[in-house]
């Protein structure tokens, strides 16, 4: 990979980073330490990640528990749902999917992964713009910058591609009954 590209590959990865921390974000009726991901608590005056603070379990597959290292932020963990507390772990359960919630599910999956390749084009764009400089001020040829458009929009695809991998492999988990 040319080291003009580098720098963009790397923002293009941590793009894929961010559509993969959405998707398990989204609950599919299994029990995912992924969905508390995003949980932050106030731990000594700072916004924690509730993985940070507790550890995260899942007994069987429709139940996660969370048991806080220090049992004092037992109150103050609001995962923004109603846990069933037993005094010393939060227990969140997952029931069984509708057919009408998996579709709405998918559909924000997509969604996310058309965020993402959105996000792609914006790199490959910002890219090809500082091809496109470099070349005018001539410290690229045309030669180069050919070569370098093409790597580049094959990173592109390749990225895009990855995208759609994980977005179908959401959707299959989503609509696995």
């Amino acid at each position: 990979m040319s080291p003009e590209i580098i720098n963009y590959d790397e923002r293009m990865s941590k793009t894929i980073e961010v559509v993969k921390a959405n998707f398990a974000a989204v609950r599919a009726g299994r029990a995912n330490a992924g969905v508390l991901d995003r949980i932050t608590v106030e731990y000594y005056g700072t916004p924690t990640p509730l993985n940070q603070v507790a550890n995260i379990g899942s007994p069987d597959p429709r139940t996660l528990t969370v048991q806080p290292y220090d049992m004092s932020l037992l109150k103050t963990i609001d995962l923004g749902i109603n846990p069933q507390n037993d005094g010393r772990v939060i227990r969140l359960s997952f029931p069984q999917l509708t057919e009408e919630r998996r579709k709405e599910l998918t559909k924000q999956v997509r969604k996310y992964g058309e965020e993402g390749k959105v996000a792609l084009r914006n790199i490959r764009r910002d890219a090809m713009d500082d091809i496109k400089k470099k070349t005018k001020k001539s410290e690229l040829t045309e030669d180069d910058q050919k070569k370098l458009e093409k790597e580049l929009q094959d990173l592109t695809d390749k990225r895009c591609k990855d995208i759609d991998d994980l977005t179908a492999k959401k959707e299959k988990e989503l609509m696995a009954v």
